[in-house]
């Protein structure tokens, strides 16, 4: 196994997971916004969910993302 490869296509694939992922989130928040579903001033509980089936990861991360 090469370290460096390996490194680097971890960092590749987290940073196409967070760039993906903030703008699900900011699509959803904003259409929730509009909709009147939200007020636009609470803090959103959120889970993100890591699965690695080949080595038996499955792994829960959980936060808050405050919209004020």
């Amino acid at each position: 196994m090469n370290e460096d490869t390996f490194n680097m296509e971890i960092r590749k694939y987290l940073k196409t997971v967070g760039i993906a992922s903030q703008r699900e989130i900011e699509q959803a928040v904003y259409k929730a916004v509009e909709s009147g579903k939200l007020k636009g001033t609470e803090t959103l509980d959120i889970k993100m969910t890591l699965e690695v089936p080949g080595v038996g990861i499955c792994h829960y991360i959980d936060g808050k993302i405050a919209l004020e």
